[in-house]
């Protein structure tokens, strides 16, 4: 008898299958070799770049292996994700500002708010699937734009939140570099979160529910209750990157809750790889480096490059960059078996 994550004979693998079961079947030696040289890459990464856009791509990361962990492994396109992004962002300012608490302590209350809003906003839109799911969570997303616009007395409107304190312990982490080191281990932790998600019975279970929910339901799983769990984890870690981003900044504005911004970090899990959650962070890294390269180029139409990558790699790699390596690396494997 199958259970909900088994899959019907002869059926072809769906996405959130084709980066991690590649890893997966790797030898150990591959997976170990593949954490080791990850870990490498990340302490390396502000000597190698600018360190503000090391920042960046971290935080990017965590935002986009979030939104993954909802469209990859749950099925649910969210187009408002910028809604917890960007509380968190507006909370983490304001607590460091006003507090004057440690920045991991004003992420940690950022992170919880978003994943407090992501409550009632789960509750009612999981209850819809495909598109209608997808414009419930920018509709609620539009109406926070609207509050944090309105609400200047806190938010101060057009003009953000400026100064935000990179306070920990008296420490001087004015500097971008040593910044950086100092978040790398939130960013770890923050993906370790999602890892572990996703390899638990409880990932398994929604990859079931993403791949044929009416059968997850008649084996008795409350289809809803995960979802919505797997919608506030979702909103928990991209809460952890939008509190980081706006002590990285020390600056929040209204654009770190406009809908581009949903649609940017689900470019980037499309240009990573929808479902192999690695993505996210190589698509974060992609075109964080991309805009910034083409900024101080004095290139001013960045979208209009970054929209044609999204339409080459939908049509050409559908995959994603690690899906398409991983799926790769398999058949290399697997060739060399026989």
């Amino acid at each position: 008898m199958t259970t909900v994550v088994d899959s019907e004979p002869g059926a072809k693998p769906g996405p959130a299958r084709s980066g991690l079961v590649a890893v997966a079947r790797a030898p150990g030696w591959v997976r170990y070799a593949l954490l080791a040289a990850g870990l490498a890459a990340a302490a390396w990464l502000p000597n190698g770049l600018y360190p503000a856009v090391a920042v960046d791509i971290l935080c990017w990361a965590l935002f986009a292996v979030s939104v993954d962990l909802l469209l990859g492994f749950t099925g649910l396109m969210s187009f408002g994700h910028a809604a917890f992004w960007g509380t968190s962002a507006y909370v983490t300012g304001l607590v460091a500002i006003h507090a004057g608490l440690p920045f991991p302590a004003a992420v940690l209350a950022g992170a919880l708010a978003a994943a407090v809003l992501a409550l009632p906003i789960g509750y009612l839109a999981v209850k819809r699937t495909g598109i209608y799911f997808a414009m419930v969570t920018l509709a609620f997303a539009q109406m926070v734009y609207y509050a944090a616009n309105e609400w200047r007395s806190v938010t101060r409107g057009e003009n953000g939140l400026q100064g935000v304190p990179r306070e920990l312990f008296g420490l001087d982490l004015t500097d971008d570099y040593f910044f950086y080191y100092a978040i790398l281990p939130i960013v770890l932790v923050g993906l370790f979160i999602a890892w572990r998600v996703v390899h638990s019975p409880f990932g398994r279970v929604l990859v079931g529910i993403r791949d044929n929910p009416a059968r997850a339901r008649a084996l008795g799983y409350p289809v809803h209750r995960y979802k919505l769990t797997a919608f506030v984890l979702s909103g928990f870690i991209a809460g952890l990157g939008g509190g980081l981003f706006a002590v990285g900044h020390r600056f929040v504005s209204l654009d770190v809750l406009h809908w581009t911004t949903s649609g940017k970090a689900v470019i980037v899990v499309v240009l990573g790889g929808i479902g192999t959650l690695w993505g996210g962070v190589l698509g974060a890294a992609i075109v964080v480096r991309l805009e910034d390269w083409l900024s101080f180029s004095g290139f001013e139409a960045i979208g209009l490059v970054t929209g044609g990558i999204f339409v080459l790699v939908v049509l050409l790699f559908r995959r994603g960059v690690w899906g398409s390596v991983a799926t790769l690396a398999l058949r290399w494997v697997a060739a060399r078996r026989r």
